[in-house]
């Protein structure tokens, strides 16, 4: 079903960039699974006997469930589907359900498909693959969702580096998620995306026999028309969420001013360039206690953003380029500055291709404001956490993963498993298996070790790596692996900065 619907959706070739795709197909989506959705409660009012309240909206919000005027319906679509007015009548249907359905503001496309001027027998051929879809086949109603998510990873494939930014591969949003276990609490996200972060934490919670009514969900989202993904992409799941009035940039108009969030998870934009003019944002609170960020560079500037919004016991998981590791002047200032003030828990290099958006390897952080030795009820269980004050776990998954799409890495259920169990038994006592340095895997490091490093996170600095030869001179073979990787960036114009990211996973400052 699914590699048909891509097929349907890639006849638009030529009438529309691949990288719209995503907004005329999911739209679309989005109108099928609300009419299935509204048809079949609109059967059971009347199957209930109360046929005499089947147009009442108050009966299908009851049920989470949206109310749908004559002109919304999907069989109101498909019965015009050939007339040439259909791009207009697409985008009344849209305009009408988000009228009706005050939750949905600002989540459906304004005149899009009128705007796209598409040939009319393609829009046809798609809406008629698109009316194959049973999205009540399925009893846990994720039909749709999957389809969807299905869709976002094609387009972000498809988009391919450089693009698609609005999508973080699933295996890893369930890692931070196994990881940190956002059971109860605040959620946020301050660059939220398509919402795949929430999407995999309320399904995540629900696996794990949990209530996701125990969460409120936070984000923000910059580009105005992934905002609108977002909230489509919750809305279809049921999903309440707060994701601000409208689109915005985090920082520069922060749309959860005071929010103090148990549980965050990002995947913030990598090595973002000039995010601030050099005298903007220099007095802002989410900076108080620390240097201000560098405009040059948006990595410290998400970190601190998310360290403000922590709650008293909150705990972040978000992943970055992995030169924020080792990075000189301000960043090491402010490095050492969370790690003096016991923020930073955990730092686990990923493996390379696990992104569709960059080749590099990148890094997972987890920061946490309790260390503390303490008692904590978690979804009905009692956890006992050891104090792990001024120590950090450093994890090494680079030779983890499986391939993906051929060219691509993914982080299988058994790889993610190991990591959460010595992430759990780091952390907690009575743990169902006990806590060891492993040799080119994991190695606890306490405060002065880091302090004797120069503050620096990159695991390879403090995991121990046994089949190195001590009799190799490895500063002299770096030196010359330089020279030859320099010549190939010149050759293939690749940037700097992902060379130097490769060697600063390998502990080496190097200078170009």
């Amino acid at each position: 079903m699914e590699e048909a619907l891509w097929k349907s959706a890639d006849k638009l070739r030529g009438s529309v960039e691949p990288a719209e795709y995503k907004h005329v197909v999911l739209s679309l989506f989005f109108l099928k699974f609300a009419s299935d959705k509204f048809e079949a409660r609109r059967q059971e009012i009347i199957a209930e006997g109360h046929g005499a309240y089947v147009d009442m909206p108050e009966f299908y919000s009851m049920k989470n469930v949206f109310f749908l005027s004559e002109e919304s319906r999907w069989s109101f679509i498909m019965q015009n589907a050939k007339q040439d007015n259909i791009a207009l009548l697409i985008d009344t249907a849209l305009f009408t359900i988000e009228k009706n359905n005050p939750v949905l503001k600002g989540a459906l496309p304004d005149n899009y498909y009128s705007r796209l001027n598409l040939d009319v027998s393609k829009l046809a051929s798609l809406l008629d693959e698109i009316n194959k879809i049973n999205t009540q086949g399925d009893e846990e109603g994720d039909v749709i969702g999957r389809v969807y998510e299905y869709f976002l990873s094609k387009f972000a494939l498809a988009e391919g580096k450089g693009k698609g930014e609005f999508y973080t591969p699933k295996c890893i949003v369930n890692l931070i998620a196994e990881m940190i276990e956002p059971y109860k609490g605040k959620i946020y996200d301050p660059c939220c995306g398509s919402g795949g972060m929430f999407v995999q934490s309320v399904k995540f919670i629900q696996s794990h026999q949990g209530n996701a009514r125990d969460v409120s969900i936070y984000g923000q989202e910059c580009t105005n028309t992934t905002y609108k993904l977002a909230k489509m992409n919750l809305a279809i799941r049921g999903i309440s969420c707060n994701l601000g009035e409208q689109a915005a940039n985090t920082f520069t108009n922060d749309q959860h001013k005071d929010l103090k969030a148990d549980f965050i998870m990002a995947n913030p934009p990598f090595n973002q360039k000039e995010w601030r003019a050099e005298n903007e944002l220099v007095d802002d609170p989410r900076w108080e206690g620390y240097e201000v960020p560098p405009t040059s560079n948006a990595n410290y500037g998400w970190i601190l953003n998310i360290v403000s919004k922590l709650s008293q016991n909150g705990v972040a998981g978000f992943l970055l380029a992995n030169g924020a590791l080792s990075d000189d002047g301000t960043e090491l200032k402010i490095r050492q500055q969370l790690i003096e003030n016991d923020l930073v828990e955990t730092i686990v290099i990923l493996p390379r291709n696990l992104f569709y958006t960059t080749d590099i390897s990148v890094t997972l952080w987890i920061l946490n404001r309790n260390k503390k030795a303490r008692t904590v009820e978690q979804n009905g269980k009692l956890k006992r956490y050891r104090d792990r004050q001024h120590e950090i776990l450093f994890m090494d998954l680079r030779q983890m993963g499986s391939p993906y799409e051929k060219k691509y890495i993914e982080l299988t259920d058994d790889d993610r498993k190991k990591v959460t169990d010595v992430y759990h038994a780091w952390q907690q006592v009575g743990y169902e298996q006990t806590y060891q340095n492993v040799p080119e895997f994991c190695y606890s490091a306490s405060y002065d070790e880091v302090k004797e490093k120069g503050f620096t996170l990159v695991p390879s600095r403090y995991i121990e790596f046994v089949n190195r030869d001590e009799n190799i001179d490895f500063d002299t073979k770096m030196q010359g692996l330089q020279a030859e990787l320099t010549d190939l960036l010149i050759q293939e114009e690749k940037s700097k900065a992902d060379l130097l990211d490769v060697f600063k996973e390998l502990g080496y400052e190097i200078k170009l």
